[in-house]
């Protein structure tokens, strides 16, 4: 319990100590009364049974991005493709949707799911197969293949897929009701938070326990040393982008059906983007995505709402979060800096 306390339990403490005060500083920066605008903003986030709906809402494309995210990033592979995936995936279970009879059930809802894993396994698979068969940089294909997969959804609501009852909106006719998730208590949250947090939970299961866990540090530790007694580089590689991207797509198919009710531009408010960045503040780690996810999904609903009400510039939730990503990065290295040089 020390020894978690010491490596773990202090570490987050004083992150979010410094994060209040960087907080407060900003606010008194731009004319805001610092205390209470903190006070609002948990109120804005968690306040009530709608501020804290509204949070989970945002929870969960930020978790499924930063768990996509997390896959791969478990060898070592720096993939920023959740934007991309996450579009495709979308497209893929919408493109079942639009065939699909009116009324097709439960068995309809599980292949619109399956189709946006699929589609999410491709953009995935694409970037995995240019890295172990060519070695191109992961990191640039999926960047550039995030504005292919974007670009597609709006030449396909611009375009086929335009349902002229819209009025000349572009968008896709909309979900049947047997084709979304469950809602849960009246609210937008839907039954993907479930679904996310099982997947979080099942890739800690993966990635602490058993052989393939053993063989991902080893490969992800030295390559060579892992191809050396027999490890396939290559095919592990290929096959966690691929489980990213079904992450991901799944994301998308949340996203389009359970709360735009069709598939339109402006899918995402930038969940990739900020799902990478809760990856990487997590460390990979799948569980510690979970309450990190909510945190950022917090600050950005309480910076919606403080636009809204306070009227303080829609740029401050950004700048927060840039300020806590900061912050939780330096504040570690700083303790660790102190440890090396004094021993403790």
């Amino acid at each position: 319990m020390k020894a978690w306390i010491s490596s773990v339990g202090a570490p987050t403490a004083l992150t979010c100590a410094a994060f209040t005060l960087v907080t407060a500083v900003f606010f008194i920066s731009i004319g805001q009364p610092a205390i209470k605008t903190i006070a609002d903003m948990m109120v804005f986030a968690v306040g009530d049974s709608y501020s804290l709906s509204e949070t989970l809402v945002k929870t969960i494309p930020i978790m499924m991005c930063a768990l996509a995210t997390a896959i791969p990033g478990r060898l070592g592979l720096i993939s920023v493709g959740a934007e991309g995936q996450l579009h495709v995936g979308a497209i893929f279970g919408t493109a079942v949707m639009l065939v699909l009879p009116e009324s097709f059930g439960l068995l309809g809802l599980c292949l619109v799911l399956v189709a946006a894993a699929i589609g999410g396994t491709l953009f995935g698979f694409i970037p995995g197969v240019l890295r172990v068969r060519l070695g191109i940089n992961e990191t640039i294909t999926t960047l550039v293949m995030n504005y292919i997969g974007v670009l597609f959804v709006s030449a396909l609501v611009y375009g086929p897929w335009r349902d002229p009852a819209n009025q000349g909106w572009p968008a896709t006719k909309s979900f049947p009701e047997d084709l979304i998730l469950p809602f849960f208590f009246g609210t937008r949250v839907h039954a993907g938070l479930v679904i996310a947090i099982g997947i979080a939970v099942l890739l800690h299961l993966q990635f602490h326990r058993g052989t393939w866990s053993r063989q991902i540090k080893v490969l992800s530790g030295n390559r060579k040393v892992g191809e050396t007694f027999g490890l396939n580089y290559a095919f592990t590689a290929l096959l966690l982008m691929c489980l990213g991207g079904a992450v991901a797509g799944l994301a998308g198919i949340f996203e389009a059906s359970a709360i735009q009710g069709r598939l339109q531009p402006g899918l995402s408010a930038g969940f990739g983007l900020t799902g990478f960045l809760v990856a990487w503040l997590s460390r990979h780690e799948p569980l510690m995505i979970v309450p990190v996810s909510f945190l950022v999904a917090g600050l950005i609903s309480a910076g919606d709402a403080l636009q809204l009400f306070a009227k303080i510039p829609a740029a401050s939730s950004t700048i927060l979060q840039g300020l806590l990503f900061a912050t939780a990065l330096a504040v570690p290295g700083l303790i660790k800096r102190y440890r090396g040089r004094y021993g403790n």
